[in-house]
């Protein structure tokens, strides 16, 4: 495969180097964009084109008929159009660009893949238990908080000590694009939370901050949070593999459900990009806090808990 020339590639790479420092997008976020552009690079390459502003609308539509043929989705097609779209503004106000050649051209359409919940009462199922383990306690905090505020897997992951206010019944996340929000903790999440604590201090090192630790006393990480919550799903019985963003898609829409205030849910969730949510608007948390506890299955206390089954042997010592 040829090299692409530098008119091609200089642009790509002041584009990645703009999303990080001036956009501050995270490492993955600007790889994603980079590699998806970098497709586009090389086919343009293969063509023989040597020069962005060389490319046309006509071109642009050659180039989604390809990506179709390669097998990709209306999904990955449109994420591809939007990653191209957005270098074009970028070449656009530096001067190297006439026109924005995607700006026009959609995506080829495909059904709508609608992401997957679990129900109040699977909810109460696998989160209404009583572990004695230090690991299980930890992992109870961590679940009771990604379906309590709806987390993402990175927020979670994240967590410093000081973010928490269980007292107020705050939690204080920093989501995409470093944006700060400060979320509500329901009764469920803030109980098991306050036994964890109590805990803490036996796993972690004296200056860690992180709130969720391993048996190692350091940051627990991302893969080994997923591969609890997985087998926490077996013990507890589950009909489906548990990820972190189940309970995120849960959290939404039994919010959604209860409340009917959408706008209230995506401020929770921390939508900022109104190309994403469409509708975001601030609301203030004062209005959030209200919603939230007259809506959220677990905003207070219900029944009594169950004992968390310990004889499982699949259990992962993390």
């Amino acid at each position: 495969m040829p090299s692409p020339p530098e008119a091609l590639s200089a642009p790509l790479a002041g584009f990645v180097r703009h999303l990080a420092s001036e956009k501050r997008h995270s490492p993955r976020t600007c790889e994603h964009y980079q590699r998806d552009l970098q497709r586009l690079m090389a086919w343009l390459t293969d063509t023989g084109t040597a020069d962005w502003c060389a490319l046309s609308i006509h071109d642009m539509r050659r180039y989604v008929a390809k990506l179709s043929r390669d097998g990709l989705s209306g999904r990955s097609i449109a994420r591809h159009l939007s990653a191209i779209r957005r270098f074009y503004t970028f070449l656009l106000r530096e001067g190297l660009a006439r026109d924005n050649p995607a700006l026009d051209i959609r995506a080829p359409k495909n059904g709508r893949r609608l992401p997957k919940v679990a129900d109040v009462d699977q909810i109460s199922h696998l989160l209404d238990v009583h572990p004695d383990d230090p690991l299980e306690v930890r992992d109870l905090a961590m679940f009771e908080l990604l379906y309590s505020s709806g987390l993402r897997l990175a927020e979670l992951a994240g967590l410093n000590l000081n973010a928490l206010d269980l007292r107020a019944r705050e939690v204080r996340v920093l989501g995409k694009g470093d944006k700060e929000r400060i979320l509500p903790v329901g009764g469920k999440a803030v109980s098991a939370l306050n036994l964890w604590l109590a805990q803490r201090p036996e796993l972690a090192h004296e200056a860690e901050p992180a709130v969720f630790v391993s048996q190692r006393g350091d940051r627990l990480s991302r893969r080994s949070i997923q591969a609890r919550l997985a087998r926490w799903g077996v013990v507890q019985g589950a009909d489906q593999r548990l990820h972190p963003h189940l309970f995120r898609h849960s959290f939404a829409s039994h919010m959604l459900e209860s409340s009917g205030d959408l706008r209230a849910v995506q401020e929770l969730l921390g939508h900022a990009d109104i190309a994403t949510t469409q509708v975001y608007t601030h609301l203030d948390f004062q209005h959030l806090a209200r919603i939230y506890d007259q809506s959220h299955p677990r905003a207070r206390r219900r029944s009594a808990p169950k004992q968390l089954d310990s004889d499982s042997d699949q259990a992962i010592r993390e």
